[in-house]
């Protein structure tokens, strides 16, 4: 019992390892931002700030909070807390974004005091509706807030709360509104100004996905000014915002509304710069509905229903910049048509998804200042030259997703300031017209390799700067010509359609800093012996994608890439004959690697070797890879571990090489750590029930001893260097002890599998001078066979203990093996050494163990109790049925075998005894 009180003091003077985790939250830099999008989608988060941190399932703010960075900048916080405290972010005065997806219901006063920098706050209550109550000094602090956003929660129109003077967008969104004008009641400063009536500026006013706001009361806003107003997804109506006393209005986006038409009324009030307007099928574009747009320099018609144009439409609005008409029926796009001539200052111009299937010579001819074109998801299989005639200022082209077949010679020539050109999934043939030279300003570039006979070379631009070659399933490769690309900076390669020279790849690449490779099979890519690595050497690539196609073998080490900053590997685990591989056999030596991102690859272990070749990483992200075992040895490696390692929607393995990770996490201070999900184990092969993970391998695995092993041999030492200091000090106590601490260790094995199934019954203790009682009548009796005998298995130290082996570790071993001691007792017993030995190795079990063991007695002769040495002196701790005297008389000694019946072979007794030893044990 003694040594488990030493337990708590001794774990203070451990050394610490490197390594920290906040419980339920996810921290990152915002950098990194990019790697985590998914868990940020509650409330983003901006990837400007430097800290950011993102917690779920809180229910104890205050607990929540007391392990989050205070340095955060960003902070999302999703659970289910009903009211927000005073002061609940006063630890956190540079706080400068705040996402609340809580189940608010109240906000008490000052709960937001202290947040002085604060610039973005969203209030987003799921389930929608909740009722939320704010006190009317709720953001008085809050001088540096822009952006206020209430995303679900119903807000009561008698709130009055007062707006910092510094808020420029407002968003209430997924609500209870009906009525626009219940705003200026909510937020008095929005009709009356922040001080002295002064007029109130919102850059934008998000009211959209409220399904009840039908209503807008007659001068409800009065005298605001909105730069963008949005209302999409409403039963509001574009006319009547109008009525709403609106002093300013630039941009208005009806989209999913019930506005059916053109609303030229509002266009013409507001003189308004941007409308959006679409999702519904609208009537017919009236002549006199186009005469109030001349002030549009933005228009979006997209999911409209729309067929055709009417005459005159661009001509009706001159100062119209750009037209999105995406997603419509048009089977035509004549939009110059005016006869006098005019051109239109158009720049932007989206047909995409819609049914082209031709475009006539003259149907961009009004447009030269256009600059961009989208035309994808059409119907268009051939171009001529002429269709782009007169377009010299066009930067962007994407003709993706149409069935081109054949291209005219020359067809890019008309287009000299081209930069962008999308030819994806396209149905082209290799003809003369493939001369990409034409256009001498195209640096992006992506393409889909066109059919045509095997061997054929593909020349492209050499100024390009970023390239997108994708390949079709079964199509031979492509040779690139031999010219170098000497401004080529990102190379997306999809499908393995190009074939490449491993050794000229620095050469025809010597500016690559990006490189993606998608769906690809990695064999290429690798050489052929049995050390497989990566081919291609390009000195000054910073940052290689690759995403499997489920078909390698054997992984590809990525290795010999000095400049390599950030590392994505994904899918490349083979689906017909997965194998487990382990992260050096991914990756190599990477001095400058900073990011590393697995997905899927099969990872299984992870070891401090892994480490070796990566010393400048500063990120590992381990997603969607199952059964992970992270080895000990990275506890020896943690100065040289990434600062940060994140487990997300991965599973360790429940295998005791886990179980170490649970104090280290808890315990570690250099590396954070985050794993998501709960780490469930499931301790039988189908059991139903699971236990947490890192709990049950502590208290189920025996390589947790490490601690237990490390405080015995520390006791042990103590006791050895005391032992000189004993009154009593005999060489007997080294084996003493030995055994004792053997036994102590077999103990608490035993204590972590309850299921253990006894070798002995019964260890018998006698010696040599009894040995002729043992054999003639106690082992007649236990070891017979039924029904004169019992049937018990003995251990008898003569015949049952292991030759060679050391006597204290054969009593040890034999005890924690036996369900019962028996100790048979005389005066010779009592000077025999190893009787000495066994009876204070027993004694010391039954007064220090948890859940004593069975130990029962039976005195040969009597013994005085001043007889006995103070350390046999037990007769007080035992219970009268645990020892008996051997009687002389005949008629007594069927009442010494009943007494020892009962102890030994009565069911229930049996029962107790064995839960009594798994306990224990």
């Amino acid at each position: 019992m003694g040594g488990h009180l030493l337990l708590p003091s001794l774990l203070l003077s451990l050394p610490l390892t490197a390594g920290w985790t906040v419980s339920n939250c996810l921290v990152t830099e915002g950098s990194r931002l990019p790697l985590f999008s998914r868990f940020f989608l509650v409330c983003p988060l901006d990837s400007s700030l430097p800290f950011l941190a993102a917690c779920n399932l809180v229910t104890n703010l205050t607990q929540a909070l007391e392990v989050v960075p205070q340095s955060v900048e960003g902070l999302c916080l999703s659970g289910s807390i009903s009211v927000l405290p005073r002061d609940a972010f006063s630890n956190f005065p540079g706080l400068k974004v705040l996402g609340l997806s809580l189940h608010l219901t109240q906000l008490l006063p000052g709960a937001l005091r202290g947040l002085g920098q604060l610039q973005q706050l969203s209030f987003i209550t799921r389930p929608k509706g909740e009722l939320l109550f704010l006190p009317s000094d709720t953001f008085d602090d809050l001088r540096s807030l822009q952006h206020l956003a209430f995303l679900g929660p119903c807000l009561d129109r008698n709130l009055s709360v007062r707006l910092p003077p510094s808020v420029r967008q407002l968003a209430v969104k997924y609500s209870c509104l009906q009525n626009v004008g219940v705003l200026a009641d909510i937020f008095p400063d929005l009709v009356r100004g922040p001080s002295s009536g002064d007029v109130w500026t919102l850059d934008t006013l998000d009211l959209s996905h409220n399904s009840l706001l039908k209503m807008a009361s007659p001068g409800a806003l009065h005298g605001l000014e909105v730069g963008t107003l949005h209302l999409d997804h409403t039963k509001m109506e574009a006319a009547a915002v109008v009525g709403l006393g609106l002093q300013r209005l630039d941009a208005l986006s009806v989209t999913y509304t019930d506005t059916a038409e053109l609303p030229a009324g509002a266009i013409a009030h507001f003189e308004l710069q941007k409308l959006n307007l679409g999702s519904k099928q609208i009537r017919p574009i009236a002549p006199e509905a186009l005469a109030s747009c001349h002030s549009l320099k933005s228009l979006g018609l997209q999911r409209s229903g729309l067929t055709e144009l009417p005459p005159g439409f661009l001509a009706a609005m001159p100062r119209l910049q750009r037209l999105n008409l995406a997603n419509n029926q048009l089977r035509s796009a004549m939009l110059c048509m005016n006869e006098s001539g005019a051109v239109s200052g158009l720049r932007a111009l989206d047909l995409s998804n819609n049914e082209l299937h031709t475009l006539s010579p003259a149907t961009f001819s009004c447009l030269p200042h256009l600059q961009e074109l989208l035309l994808q998801g059409n119907q268009l299989v051939c171009l001529e030259g002429q269709v782009f005639q007169g377009l010299w200022r066009l930067e962007t082209l994407n003709m993706d997703s149409n069935p081109l077949g054949a291209l005219s010679e020359g067809w890019l020539a008309p287009l000299p300031a081209l930069t962008t050109l999308n030819l994806l999934d396209t149905h082209m043939v290799l003809s003369p017209a493939w001369d990409f030279q034409g256009p001498e300003s195209l640096r992006n570039l992506r393409l889909q390799f066109p059919s045509g006979p095997s061997g054929v070379t593909l020349s492209l631009p050499t100024r390009l700067t970023s390239l997108e070659l994708h390949a079709v399933s079964g199509m031979k490769p492509w040779k690139l010509s031999p010219n170098a690309f000497p401004l080529l900076q990102t190379l997306t390669l999809k499908g393995w359609g190009l074939q490449l020279e491993a050794g000229n790849i620095s050469e025809s690449f010597p500016a690559l800093g990006q490189l993606s490779l998608l769906g690809s099979s990695l064999e290429a890519l690798c050489s052929q012996d049995t050390s497989s690595f990566f081919l291609w050497q390009l000195p000054r690539l910073r940052s290689l994608s690759v995403s499997g196609d489920g078909r390698s073998p054997r992984p590809c080490c990525i290795t010999g890439l000095p400049s390599l900053q950030e590392l994505k590997l994904k899918a490349l685990q083979s689906r017909a004959r997965p194998r487990p591989v382990r992260l050096e056999e991914l990756v190599g030596e990477l001095p400058s690697l900073e990011v590393l991102h697995l997905s899927q690859t099969g990872l299984e272990t992870l070891s401090a070797a892994a480490f070796q070749g990566l010393g400048n990483l500063q990120v590992l992200v381990l997603d969607w890879e199952k059964g992970l075992v992270l080895d000990d040895s990275l506890q020896e490696h943690s100065p040289q571990m990434p600062q940060y390692l994140y487990i997300l929607t991965s599973s360790l393995a429940c295998q005791c090489a886990n179980a170490w990770v649970g104090p280290w996490l808890e315990r570690s201070p250099r590396t954070y750590i985050h794993i998501v999900s709960r780490q469930l184990c499931q301790p039988e092969a189908g059991g139903g029930s699971k236990s947490p993970l890192f709990p049950f391998l502590w208290s189920h695995c025996p390589k947790t001893l490490g601690l237990e092993l490390f405080l015995g041999s520390f006791t042990l030492l103590f006791l050895l260097v005391c032992l000189p200091l004993l009154q009593e000090a005999r060489n007997s106590w080294i084996l003493y002890l030995q055994a004792l601490f053997r036994a102590w260790l077999q103990g608490l094995r035993g204590q972590r599998g309850q299921s253990k199934r006894f070798l002995y019954d019964v260890f018998v203790s006698h010696c040599r001078q009894d040995q002729g009682w043992v054999v003639q009548e106690l082992l007649p009796t236990l070891e017979g066979c039924p029904p004169a005998g019992w049937g018990l298995h003995l251990c008898l130290p003569e015949r049952d203990f292991e030759p060679g082996k050391d006597i204290a570790d054969n009593v040890a071993d034999s005890m924690a093996a036996s369900r019962v001691t028996l100790c048979v007792l005389s005066h010779q017993a009592l000077h025999t050494p190893r009787c000495r030995l066994e009876l204070r190795l027993a004694t010391s079990l039954l007064l220090a163990a948890p859940h004593p063991p069975v130990l029962l007695l039976v005195f040969l002769e009597r013994i005085s109790r001043h007889q006995l040495p103070r350390y046999h002196r037990l007769a007080w701790l035992l219970r009268r049925g645990d020892y008996c005297m051997w009687p002389q008389e005949e008629e007594r000694k069927d009442n010494f075998w009943a007494w020892l019946g009962s102890r030994l072979g009565q069911p229930r007794v049996r029962k107790t005894v064995i839960q009594l030893l798994a306990d224990d044990i």
